[in-house]
C-alpha cells in the first residue's frame, strides 16, 4: 500500500499566510494550482514572444509539486524561513528530508519519475527559475486580492511583493506584469464588460 497520493491530497489542509489576517484563506493546493497556471503561461510567453524553448507542460508539473513537502513540514512563514542564513539552510535540509520521505511512500518503480519534483536537477534549472517567478507573482496576486478587499494587513506585503516582481530580470515576467497583472485589480463587472 502506498500513501503518497493520499499525502499529496493533504495539500488542501495546509493554509498559507499564517501570520496574516486573511479575508479569504488560501491553502497550498490552491496556491500550487495558481503557480502552475502562471508558470505555464510564462513558458508560453517566453516561447511565443522571446524565442525560448521552454517545456511548458513540464514546468507546470514542477510548479504543481513545488510546495508538496509542506504536507510534512507545514507552511513556514516567509519572515521566519528567511530570517537568517542559518534558519534558511536548516529549512532547506528539512524540506529535502520531507521530499525523501514522500518519495519513499511511492512504490520503488515510480520513484525515479517523481524524484525530479523533489530534488532539483540541473536540466530543470531554467524551469525552476520560472516556477520561482510564478510563485512570487502568485504571492503578489494574493496581496492584490486582500488589498482590494480592504485588508490593510496586506499593505506592506503588497509593496514588498511588487518590489520583488520588479526585480525579476525576465522578459516573460515583464510581459505578464504589463499584459495580465492589471486585470487582477478589476472587479467581476469590469472583467465581463
Amino acid at each position: 500500500m502506498s500513501n503518497f497520493f493520499a499525502m499529496v491530497n493533504r495539500m488542501k489542509l495546509i493554509n498559507r499566510w499564517a501570520l496574516m489576517r486573511n479575508t479569504a484563506t488560501e491553502n497550498i493546493a490552491q496556491h500550487s494550482h495558481n503557480v502552475a497556471v502562471i508558470a505555464h503561461a510564462l513558458c508560453v510567453i517566453g516561447n511565443k514572444k522571446f524565442g525560448r524553448n521552454y517545456d511548458a507542460e513540464r514546468c507546470a508539473v514542477l510548479a504543481l509539486y513545488h510546495d508538496t513537502t509542506e504536507v510534512i513540514t507545514g507552511d513556514m512563514p516567509t519572515p521566519v524561513k528567511y530570517y537568517n542564513d542559518s534558519i534558511q539552510s536548516v529549512y532547506k535540509d528539512v524540506e529535502a528530508t520531507a521530499g525523501k520521505r514522500l518519495l519513499n511512500m511511492l512504490p520503488e518503480e515510480f520513484r525515479e519519475d517523481y524524484t525530479p519534483l523533489f530534488e532539483k536537477r540541473e536540466e530543470d534549472a531554467e524551469l525552476w527559475k520560472i516556477v520561482k517567478a510564478a510563485d512570487k507573482i502568485d504571492a503578489l496576486i494574493k496581496c492584490i486580492e486582500e488589498n482590494r478587499m480592504g485588508n490593510l494587513e496586506f499593505d506592506k506585503a503588497l509593496e514588498a511583493q511588487q518590489k520583488k516582481i520588479d526585480e525579476i530580470d525576465m522578459p516573460e515576467v515583464e510581459y505578464f506584469k504589463t499584459e495580465f497583472l492589471p486585470a487582477y485589480y478589476l472587479t467581476l463587472d469590469e472583467h465581463t464588460k
